[in-house]
């Protein structure tokens, strides 16, 4: 049984899960996520970072961060999805996700964004079955090819 736990972003093992995804993004594109990231961010009201917990292993992870996309549209952007090795080909990236927008929906947003890379046919592939569609380039990679933009109407 997988059990969600709303930690703070400078918690020790949402950092050893963050490490882990930056080496990932290393390995996929010589180098890290540069997105500028606050820890307070994903803090209550205006965000929230969730890992999924196997017993006392963590197995998987996500966030978002309000964000303002200058349009009105109360709207929160996902960051810092992964699944370690270990919690991989069991569905726990869609659970995780769907528990992040089902925690936006109830704080209030109507939308949510997120950027992807190109070398992560797996992530492209959960949020296009999750009903995300191309949207507006947004944020720090906006203009960066092989940058992937979607948004979900919630």
């Amino acid at each position: 049984m997988i059990e969600f736990e709303a930690r703070a972003y400078d918690d020790e093992v949402v950092q050893a899960l963050v490490v882990e995804v930056q080496a990932e993004y290393v390995r996929r594109y010589g180098g890290p996520d540069e997105t500028p990231v606050e820890p307070g961010q994903f803090a209550p009201p205006g965000g929230i970072l969730l890992v999924g917990f196997e017993g006392a292993v963590p197995v998987a992870m996500g966030g978002w961060r309000t964000i303002d996309l200058g349009d009105g549209v109360p709207t929160v952007e996902i960051k810092r999805m992964y699944v370690p090795e270990v919690g991989r080909r069991r569905g726990l990236a869609r659970r995780i996700l769907g528990e992040l927008e089902s925690r936006a929906k109830q704080a209030g947003a109507e939308r949510i964004v997120l950027e992807t890379g190109d070398q992560q046919p797996e992530a492209i592939a959960l949020y296009e079955s999750s009903g995300y569609t191309p949207t507006t380039p947004f944020g720090h990679y906006a203009s960066t090819d092989g940058s992937l933009h979607f948004a979900k109407d919630l």
